[in-house]
């Protein structure tokens, strides 16, 4: 694999993706919102919606946490110093994403703005086809048969 394939990210797609689409959905929801979420079911709906927004921060923190406790950055802009396949790593390649996704979509159920799904479909398609490949193949160079291995026994996603 030549060098240039095998480098990380330039910029930091995946936070920045998310980020506008999570801003493009509210600016979105003010301009012209989609049908609401019916009001019989908006506390409930909430109420789902905040425990999912406290698992993707939960998730979020959990898979930070163990890539610094392995000494490897957490941005995907620098070079993966160690392969890491414990903590949420063990049940997804991209926990992180995983997270920012859940995010959007907690978003859209607790305000009751159908955009947000829209925009968390959209982040996570974005993400797929800008950031993952990349991210992929410099993890590839870097570790080889180890990520091989990995890559074959873990999801990218759950």
């Amino acid at each position: 694999m030549n060098a240039y394939r095998a480098k990380p990210l330039k910029y930091p797609w995946p936070p920045m993706l998310y980020l506008t689409g999570i801003l493009t959905a509210m600016l979105a929801g003010r301009i012209a919102a989609l049908a609401p979420i019916p009001s019989p079911y908006g506390f409930a709906l909430s109420s789902i919606g905040l425990a999912i927004l406290l698992a993707a921060v939960m998730l979020d923190v959990w898979a930070v946490r163990t890539l610094i406790g392995r000494q490897t950055p957490v941005s995907d802009c620098r070079c993966a110093r160690h392969l890491v396949t414990c903590g949420p790593f063990r049940f997804s390649r991209n926990p992180i994403y995983l997270a920012y996704t859940l995010f959007a979509v907690a978003l859209g159920l607790i305000s009751g703005n159908s955009w947000f799904f829209v925009a968390a479909l959209v982040s996570l398609g974005a993400t797929r086809l800008i950031a993952i490949p990349r991210e992929e193949r410099h993890l590839e160079a870097r570790f080889g048969f180890d990520y091989d291995s990995y890559r074959k026994r873990t999801r990218r996603w759950i």
